[in-house]
This record gives structure tokens, C-alpha cells and sequence, in this order.
């Protein structure tokens, strides 16, 4: 560090790779001493002069303002004021034309002034000297004061620094072409911009001052060195004339050797940089009291008659200085605001001049001649060569066209300063600067987005866990957590879950309950969260299912110990089948053997013929029962339990054997009937009536026996005579649909004998009615009276018979 300081005191001065040398042209405008412009017409000052936020607008439409009155107050970080320039009328707030290539309009305050340029109460400090820091800052930021020869930075942010400064570098250089507002500001006041050093040393405490200036500028070094030879950590170092030397980056390597980092700022190396026109707003501010609210601009190029420096309120239209400079344009005239390599035309010359507006430039054709047309890189490497920042301009360009964003930051893209020396030396006229200024705005748009993406998502994130966390707290919010039980407490939930043991194993349904109340007042006492405990109801579950599989087990032993061995279902449903139709074949011979006899038999006493029609229906009907019987033993003595679904088969064949037999049989004695050539007497007539009604009785009560077999209980033997059939499963899906197949052959055997009844009841009647004796002679009139009383009693009992049948039917359903 000594051997460092000892090589600048010296006069040590290091190269920085690259650098041009273009035409000075300064000449022009440094023989001159600065100029007082007499008041324009109105001011336009836009609310944004700096890098940083916008200030907070204090004044309105209308409202009188005074020379250095506050038009805005700080409202945010690297936010300062403007004040007003002169006395005058506010006459409007609106957009206007900022002093950008764009010139995009920007929210500015218009002041139309009175004339009298009457200042505001100023506050200047008695002894500067004795000003805390904090109070120098303070001064500094109401001042509004900020970066006067580069992009505007806000001073107070530089002075209010947190990290240690070693040197404090004044650029003085001003290598820009034509330029000459710092030249002749130090040759005038260099006494003010010592002072203004003097405060910043005041303010960072470093180790050394050094003001670096051209060698071009004699007469300004000499002044700087009269003006600082009373301060010893002042250093006034000569520079040698090489473009771009007055950028930050390079003059830090010119004086102390050392280099920024990439995408780093001086502060970093404990270096800190300011202009010499901020030095001078400083001393201003803190000596007088005066906000900056005007700058020296140089007016200078060939189409001006008086070029040199002036004073210009801020807020000045540009057509006002060129005016007062004798302004001569030419066809298609250029204004350039600031120098010539890194100026910018502006579009009108309707705009204001800003803080960091420090030169306007007016040059005709020849001067500054009109760039031709790009031509294809011929990859000479001469923009290489004269980049200051040791870039590859060629390759930044490529990328650029091609709007590799990603590999532009990888060669460094913001390290360029935006000289314009690539563009200078560029045979082919590719104006490369542009490019850069575009992708760069283009880079920092996206990564403003992705950073405004960022932080939505970071809030979208924050608000989920914070739901999810208001969520878990709701949840738990009426949880308990189970205080510590004393020995007492737990010997007690213990005892009592003994007792629900106990229970449960000696009692049944009702202690299962009981059992899981005690465990949920145990757990009640403990402040555990009640869970359902079905443990004792399953047991007692499973207990009843061994109940009931024992007695299955007892039943099926009841049902083998007979000593008839199981047969094959097939074989017994069909032996079933072969009874019941040989029981209605006999049936059905002797009715017709009745038919028969009754037919061939010439009319005979009344008696005989009732004896024998009764002893004829008697025996039928012995016959017919001896053979349901019989069908009904063989199906329900039968050992071994039927197959339900094979037995249900077997009914509903046998029911509708039997539907179909009935049928033949009342076809059968409708036949007869009809046949029948003389008139049947009304006594054989009931005699055929009754026979019907047996008939359909007979086929009821086979349907009926059919649909319920009588399978014998478990407590009933057997018969021993009988042998066991078919196998029964107790499956409950079996027992249902059997069930169901029963139902329903009741109900069609029901409704067949209830036709047959019907049909039968209505036949007889009808012969009974009807029936009239061959010839009158034959019978006498009182046995005409006696049959006809014979045939309506026989009718009636015919009816209530019939009745009697569908009740019991209904019954049976």
C-alpha cells in the first residue's frame, strides 16, 4: 500500500488496454469564459433526471413557485428532488419528450417564469467543518444532487457508503470530443470544487484524494494545483490525451492500477469516483445552500456562431441555447446531445436539458459526417483492438442479431462502457454501440420479468404454506394433549380394563357393549382421543357362528342316522314324478270307469244310482289320497336332505304334469257331456257335478303337496319303509329360491283349480237347469219336483264346495 502511494505521488500513471484517438475539437469552446443565459420562455422540468424512483410531486397546476422551491420530495430508495430553476407560474403537469435517443415522454412540471428570479429561503451551513456525516448526506440528498457526467447517480448514496473508501478519484478528464464544460468550470472555480473534495473527504475519510485530468488541460491543472496546495491528500495527476480515458473503470486503472471486477462497481476494490461538476453541486449545497437546479453545458459545432459554455437552468429547452449561441441551421441538421462518440441525436429540440446533459452539439455535413450504410464484418479484429473493456465487440454483435441473451452474459455484455471506439474504427460502418443499447434493454426487461415471476411465485408459496399451516392449526386446535396420570390414576384405568376383560369373556352381546363403554371412559380419563373399538362385538360375532355351525353339524348327524342310504337326486326326483302320475292315471281310469257305468246304464231308481255315484266317488277319492299319500311319503321321508334347486325342478314339472292332466280331464268330461245324445238325469247330473268337483279338489291338493313337500323335522324319524333319496344343503341362496319357485307353483296351482271350479260349477249348473225328462209321460210331476230340488242342492253344495276350495287355497298362498 506504501510503495502504491509513494508511485502516485509520483506521478506513476498505468495504461488501460485499447483507446483511440479522435479529433479534440475543443478549441472551439474553451477560449471563452462561461455565459449567463438571459430567461427563457418557460422550463420543462421532467420529475426523473437520475438513475432511481421518481420523488413524490408536492406542487399543483396554477400554484406560484420560487427559485429553488422544492417540486418534488424523496419517496423511495435512490429517489431525490428538483426544485424549481426560477420564480414563476406552474402552468401545467403533464408528459413531455424526455432527454433519451427515444424520447419517450416522461411526467414533467412546466413553469412559465415571472421574470424576477426571486430565490426561496436559502440555508447555507456556518461551519461546514463541524457537520456530523449524516448531516452532510442529509444536505446532499435535499439537495437533489446527483452524477453530472456519467449516468446520474444519486450522490448520497455514493457518500453514504458503508464500506471503506482508500481512495477518492475526481474525474476531471472530460476525453470526450468538444467537451470543455469541466475544462473551463475548474479554470473558474476550482477554488468551489477543492471545497466540494474537501467535504467528500469530510464525509468517506480516505486515505488519498487524486484528481485526474488530461494533459490537454493546462490551464485547469494549473488552477487545481494552486486551488489544492494546501491539502496534502489532495493529488493533482496529469493523464495522458487517450480516448476513452475518462471512463470510470479506466481512469481507476490509469491512477491506482487497479481493475474493477466483472459486473462489480469501484467501491468493491475500495475505490470511489465523482464528477467535477458534483463536486461542485456539493459545495453549492453545503456552503450556499443551493439545490442544483443549474449546470455548465457546452454549445459548440460549426453551425453555432458563438460556441463556448453556459449556464443553463435546468429545464431549459435545448432551441433556447441554440438560439442564444446564434444558431444557423443547415439541411437535414443534427443535434447531438453530449459528445460525438457518445452522444445520442435527439429527436426535437422541444426538450429540457437534464442533470446530465453536458454538451449540445451542432455540426454540419462535413463536421460530423452522416454514417453510411452497414456493410458485412470483414472480421479485421480492429474493434477488438480499441475496446477499452477487453470485450470481442464482433462476437457481441453476432449475438446480439441473434439474441443469444445467454451468451452475451457470458462475454461480459454490461462490462461495455458504450465508448463507441469499436464503432469508430469499424471499416464497415456496423454501428455497434446501437446494438448493445438495445439487447441490454432487452436483457434487463427479462430479467425484470423473471424476477417479477420469482416473487409472485415466492408469494404464491408463502400463501400456500401459510394455508396449509392455518389449516393444521384448525385441525388441532381441539386436540388435547394427555396430561401425566398419577400412580393412582393408572392403577384405576387398569382395574377397570381388567373389569371389561372379565365381562367380556363371560357374558354376550350386552357385555361386548359394556366392555367397549368402559374402554371409552378409560380412555376419557387418560385424554386420548376416542377411537371405535369393535374387538368384543366380533367375538361374540364368531361365537354365534360356532353356535350355528354345531347345530348344523347336530342336524345333518339327525338326518344320516337313519338306515337308508342317500340315492342319486336324478333318480329320486324322477320315482317322485312316475308316483304322482301313475296316483292321477288311477284317478283319471276311474273316473272314467264311473263315466262309463254311469253312460251304459239305462235310468234306474233314484237310490241305486245315488248309492252307486257315491260309492264310485268314494272310491276315487280313497284311491286318489292312497296315492298322494304314497308321493308325499317317498318326498318327505326321504333320508337325506334334496338339492332345493333340484327339488324345486321336480315341483314345477310334477305341478305342471298335473295343470295339464286336469285340463285333459275337464276337456275329457266336457266331451262326454256333450256327446251325450237324450238328457242326462238331473241325478246323474250331480252325480258328473260332484265328480268335477273332486276332480279339481284332487289336482289342488297334488299341486299343493307338490309345492310343500313335508320334509320331516329334526326330531322326527324317519319312516322305515321309506329310503332317503337325494342329499339337502342348508345353503340359504338355495333355501330362498326354492322358496320362491314354491310361491309361485301355489299360485299357478291356485289359479288352475280356480279356472276348473269355475268352468265346472258353471257346466253343471247349466245341465242341471236345463236337463228336461225325453217325454212327460215318463216322469211324474213329483219327481220332476224332487230332481229339480235334488239338482239345486247339489248346485249350492257345488258352489259352496268350490268356495270353500279357493279360501283354502288363499290359505295356503
Amino acid at each position: 500500500m506504501e510503495k502504491l502511494l509513494e508511485q502516485i505521488k509520483k506521478g506513476t500513471v498505468w495504461a488501460f488496454p485499447g483507446g483511440v484517438h479522435p479529433p479534440q475539437q475543443k478549441t472551439l469552446s474553451n477560449s471563452a469564459q462561461i455565459a449567463r443565459l438571459p430567461l427563457p420562455d418557460k422550463l420543462v422540468v421532467p420529475l426523473k433526471q437520475h438513475i432511481g424512483a421518481n420523488g413524490k410531486l408536492i406542487v399543483e397546476k396554477g400554484q406560484h413557485v420560487l427559485k429553488g422551491q422544492p417540486l418534488t420530495t424523496p419517496a423511495a430508495n435512490w429517489s431525490v428532488p428538483v426544485h424549481a430553476p426560477t420564480s414563476g407560474t406552474i402552468t401545467d403537469i403533464a408528459p413531455m419528450p424526455s432527454a433519451h435517443p427515444s424520447a419517450l415522454p416522461e411526467l414533467s412540471i412546466i413553469i412559465e417564469p415571472d421574470g424576477n428570479d426571486e430565490w426561496c429561503s436559502l440555508n447555507p451551513a456556518i461551519n461546514p467543518a463541524k457537520l456530523s456525516h449524516d448531516e452532510l448526506v442529509d444536505i446532499i440528498h435535499q439537495a437533489g444532487i446527483s452524477g453530472m457526467g456519467g449516468a446520474g447517480f444519486p450522490t448520497y448514496v455514493k457518500a453514504d457508503i458503508k464500506q471503506p473508501i482508500e481512495f477518492l478519484i475526481v474525474n476531471a478528464v472530460e476525453c470526450e470530443p468538444y467537451i470543455t464544460a469541466d475544462d473551463v468550470l475548474m479554470r473558474e472555480h476550482a477554488k468551489q470544487v477543492v471545497q466540494g473534495i474537501e467535504l467528500m473527504q469530510q464525509i468517506l475519510n480516505p486515505t488519498l484524494c487524486i484528481v485526474g485530468i488530461e494533459d490537454n488541460k493546462p490551464e485547469a491543472i494549473a488552477a487545481m494545483t494552486q486551488a489544492a496546495e494546501h491539502n496534502a491528500n489532495i493529488v493533482i495527476q496529469t493523464v495522458p490525451t487517450v480516448y476513452p480515458s475518462g471512463g470510470e473503470k479506466q481512469l481507476i486503472k490509469l491512477l491506482t492500477n487497479r481493475e474493477v471486477p466483472s459486473s462489480g462497481i469501484p467501491a468493491d476494490i475500495g475505490i470511489l469516483v465523482h464528477n467535477t461538476g458534483t463536486l461542485f453541486a456539493v459545495q453549492q449545497a453545503v456552503y450556499e445552500g443551493k439545490p442544483l437546479i443549474e449546470r455548465v453545458i457546452t454549445v459548440t459545432g460549426n453551425t453555432i456562431h458563438k460556441p463556448g459554455n453556459v449556464w443553463a437552468l435546468l429545464g431549459t429547452e435545448i432551441k433556447h441555447l441554440l438560439d442564444c449561441q446564434g444558431f444557423s441551421p443547415v439541411p437535414q441538421q443534427r443535434v447531438v446531445m453530449g459528445g460525438p462518440m457518445m452522444g445520442f441525436t435527439l429527436p426535437t429540440v422541444r426538450i429540457g436539458v437534464v442533470k446530465t446533459t453536458n454538451c449540445i452539439l451542432a455540426p454540419d455535413h462535413k463536421e460530423l459526417a452522416e454514417p453510411g450504410p452497414e456493410k458485412a464484418c470483414i472480421r479485421c479484429s480492429a474493434c477488438a483492438d480499441a475496446c477499452p473493456a477487453s470485450l470481442l465487440p464482433q462476437q457481441l454483435q453476432w449475438f446480439a442479431k441473434s439474441k443469444e441473451y445467454d451468451k452475451l452474459q457470458e462475454h461480459n455484455l454490461f462490462d461495455c462502457i458504450e465508448c463507441g471506439a469499436c464503432a469508430y474504427v469499424c471499416p464497415s460502418e456496423i454501428p455497434l454501440v446501437q446494438y448493445y443499447r438495445v439487447t441490454k434493454v432487452e436483457i434487463k426487461e427479462q430479467q425484470a420479468e423473471k424476477i417479477k415471476a420469482d416473487r409472485a411465485k415466492e408469494r404464491f408459496d408463502a400463501r400456500k404454506e401459510r394455508l396449509e399451516r392455518e389449516q393444521e392449526e384448525r385441525q388441532n386446535r381441539h386436540k388435547r394433549k394427555p396430561a401425566a396420570k398419577s400412580d393412582d390414576e393408572k392403577q384405576k384405568v387398569a382395574d377397570a380394563l381388567a373389569r371389561v376383560k372379565n365381562k367380556s369373556d363371560n357374558g354376550g352381546e350386552k357385555s361386548a357393549v359394556a366392555a367397549a363403554i368402559a374402554r371409552a371412559k378409560a380412555k376419557k380419563q387418560q385424554g386420548e382421543e376416542l377411537e371405535p373399538d369393535n374387538t368384543e362385538v366380533a367375538k361374540e360375532r364368531a361365537l354365534r357362528k360356532e353356535q350355528a355351525r354345531k347345530y348344523k353339524e347336530q342336524k345333518s348327524q339327525t338326518d344320516d342316522s337313519g338306515d337308508t342310504a342317500p340315492v342319486d337326486d336324478k333318480k329320486s326326483a324322477v320315482a317322485a314324478a312316475i308316483a304322482r302320475a301313475k296316483a292321477k292315471k288311477a284317478a283319471q281310469a276311474q273316473d272314467e270307469q264311473v263315466k262309463t257305468d254311469d253312460a251304459n246304464t239305462a235310468p234306474a231308481d233314484d237310490k241305486k244310482s245315488a248309492v252307486a255315484a257315491a260309492i264310485a266317488r268314494a272310491k276315487a277319492k280313497k284311491a286318489a289320497q292312497a296315492q298322494d299319500e304314497q308321493v308325499n311319503t317317498d318326498d318327505a321321508d326321504t333320508a337325506a336332505p334334496v338339492d332345493d334347486k333340484k327339488a324345486a325342478v321336480a315341483a314345477a314339472i310334477a305341478r305342471a304334469k298335473a295343470k295339464k292332466a286336469a285340463k285333459a280331464q275337464d276337456e275329457q268330461t266336457n266331451t262326454d257331456d256333450a256327446n251325450t245324445a237324450a238328457p242326462v238325469d238331473d241325478k246323474k247330473a250331480a252325480v258328473a257335478a260332484a265328480i268335477a268337483r273332486a276332480k279339481a279338489k284332487k289336482a289342488a291338493k297334488a299341486a299343493e303337496q307338490t309345492d310343500q313337500p313335508n320334509v320331516p323335522s329334526i326330531n322326527e324319524k324317519p319312516a322305515d319303509n321309506v329310503k332317503s333319496e337325494e342329499p339337502q344343503t342348508d345353503s340359504p341362496s338355495d333355501n330362498k329360491k326354492a322358496a320362491v319357485a314354491a310361491a309361485i307353483a301355489r299360485a299357478k296351482a291356485k289359479k288352475a283349480a280356480k279356472e276348473a271350479q269355475q268352468t265346472q260349477s258353471d257346466e253343471n249348473t247349466e245341465q242341471v237347469t236345463t236337463a228336461e225328462p225325453e217325454t212327460p209321460s215318463e216322469i211324474s210331476p213329483e219327481q220332476t219336483a224332487a230332481q229339480k230340488k235334488k239338482a239345486a242342492v247339489a248346485v249350492a253344495i257345488a258352489r259352496a264346495k268350490a268356495k270353500k276350495l279357493q279360501k283354502e287355497g288363499n290359505d295356503q298362498s
